[in-house]
């Protein structure tokens, strides 16, 4: 398989011209080049992502070694800031729906986890002076939805750097799923919400947080679990406090320290609420991934079409991989981290076994959904 063209040939298998054509007709964009049409610009952004190029520039230079028409750097950079970044928002949403039927596993828990958080972005601040971030720096936030079954994000929020966690926090939320969130989000008025809207959560409070009324639970004790204590009780100061009873589970850590996280969850055990919110370590995973791995740190553009546009493209790289990696995965017994994968993937170097069954869940996606994948690589 020609390591170059990897990721954009996998993207036009699983997104065809039509449907990118009516995502930009959406958003009220025209493609009219012909010389750098929004197909090779998409596949740009996915290259530029995988190979970490350094710039524009540099992706003119080397583009056509991977497969791309030739060009010059300026177009497209003046395209990448023409051109919506909702579209690549939009592939993005539409990749994780068709890659999400296939990869969801259980983790055994009452429903899925939905864990929330955000990382950021930051350059000089004379680079994005449209994106004011603390003192020398500007930035940019990714809100992200993260689903620990799937190990991809469901839903992404984009804000400049200074935007609070917390209030884009609710645009991430989902009455299907479990809420998974760090202190950052925790807020006494939004739990009592929560409870009144139904929106399932576990959530680790702030340390200052008093705790009134303490009604210990009834719970079987067990030499061997980390839970230091299970009780319901109403949250905050008498100026300021919880109109609900919340249920508080006490848990100590791998590192040895105590973790309270509060929860509308009454029918789970506190072992089970505890091993919740360490789901939440997932997330965190997959932004230090996409940042070690997709260029995500080395921003080409300067406007936010620009910005938004590489950064969206960089998390499709990782869904395409990722979804590749597990349907792969179901089709051999030989043992492979995702990691192992992706570098042995690039370098040519994949065992016999891991080629088969690559082969073997293409064609499966083929003769399910229909898509020619004969010419895959």
């Amino acid at each position: 398989m020609n390591k170059h063209t990897t990721l954009p040939n996998l993207m036009q298998k699983l997104v065809s011209d039509e449907e990118i054509q009516r995502i930009a007709e959406a958003v009220g964009d025209r493609d009219s080049s012909r010389t750098f049409p929004l197909r090779e610009w998409i596949h740009f952004f996915l290259l530029a992502a995988m190979h970490q190029w350094k710039s524009f520039r540099h992706g003119a230079d080397v583009g056509p070694l991977y497969g791309l028409p030739r060009f010059h750097y300026s177009t497209v950079s003046k395209k990448a800031k023409e051109v919506p970044y909702d579209i690549m928002k939009r592939l993005l949403a539409l990749i994780i729906s068709k890659c999400n039927r296939q990869t969801r596993r259980s983790l055994r828990f009452p429903k899925p986890l939905r864990v929330v958080d955000s990382t950021t972005v930051t350059v000089g601040k004379n680079r994005l002076p449209w994106a004011p971030y603390h003192g020398e720096r500007a930035g940019v936030k990714l809100h992200v939805a993260y689903s620990p079954e799937s190990s991809l994000p469901a839903d992404v929020v984009e804000t400049i750097g200074l935007r609070h966690d917390g209030p884009v926090g609710e645009q991430l939320t989902n009455a299907q799923q479990v809420l998974v969130e760090d202190r950052a989000y925790f807020k006494i008025e939004r739990l009592d919400r929560f409870v009144e809207q139904h929106q399932l959560f576990v959530i680790r409070m702030k340390d200052n947080i008093e705790l009134h009324q303490k009604k210990s639970l009834k719970r079987l004790s067990s030499t061997s679990s980390s839970v230091q204590a299970d009780f319901t009780c109403q949250l905050g100061t008498k100026q300021c406090r919880s109109t609900k009873r919340h249920r508080v589970v006490i848990f100590r850590d791998a590192n040895g320290r105590d973790i309270r996280v509060v929860t509308n969850l009454f029918h789970a055990s506190a072992e089970t609420i505890a091993d919740m919110y360490q789901q939440r370590w997932t997330v965190e995973v997959f932004f230090r991934w996409v940042k070690q791995y997709l260029n995500v740190p080395t921003l080409f553009g300067t406007t936010e079409n620009a910005v938004y546009n590489q950064l969206f493209a960089a998390f499709i790289a990782y869904v395409l991989l990722r979804w590749l990696y597990d349907q792969t995965k179901k089709q051999t017994n030989v043992s492979l981290s995702f990691i192992s994968f992706v570098r042995r993937f690039f370098s040519g170097q994949l065992p016999l076994d891991w080629k088969s069954g690559m082969a073997a869940a293409l064609f499966e996606y083929a003769q399910i959904y229909g898509r020619r994948m004969s010419n895959f690589g």
